[in-house]
């Protein structure tokens, strides 16, 4: 089993920057693969980014150059360092690990106003 809890969302203007952060239950260190994932209202989650266990990284096109995920496994924590945020940034953050299931965290909400 594997709790999942986000923190760092909230309202910041265009060009802004926020990090979030995914604090889980138990080591992540044996964890094949945490993500990041976000939904907009009226649209379907979608994957931001994602680390595997040995550091490989995937992001979205959408936000490329612009946001960072990493992994702290002695604080058991990921993270989603965010920069030059864009009103269609807006949505729903979500925090995913992968073990031979999946957990999902409950979400925190981002706000990016023009």
């Amino acid at each position: 089993q594997v709790q999942l809890v986000e923190s760092g969302g909230g309202l910041v203007q265009a060009g802004g920057s926020l990090r979030l952060a995914c604090a889980a239950s138990r080591s992540i260190f044996s964890i094949n693969a945490m993500g990041w994932y976000r939904q907009a209202p009226g649209k379907q989650r979608e994957l931001v980014a994602a680390i595997t266990s040995g550091g490989a990284t995937t992001y979205a096109d959408s936000v490329k150059g612009r946001f960072t995920i990493s992994r702290d496994n002695v604080e058991n924590t990921v993270y989603l360092q965010m920069n030059s945020l864009k009103p269609e940034d807006t949505a729903v953050y979500y925090c995913k690990a992968v073990t031979w299931r999946e957990y999902w965290g409950q979400g925190t909400q981002v706000t990016v106003s023009s």
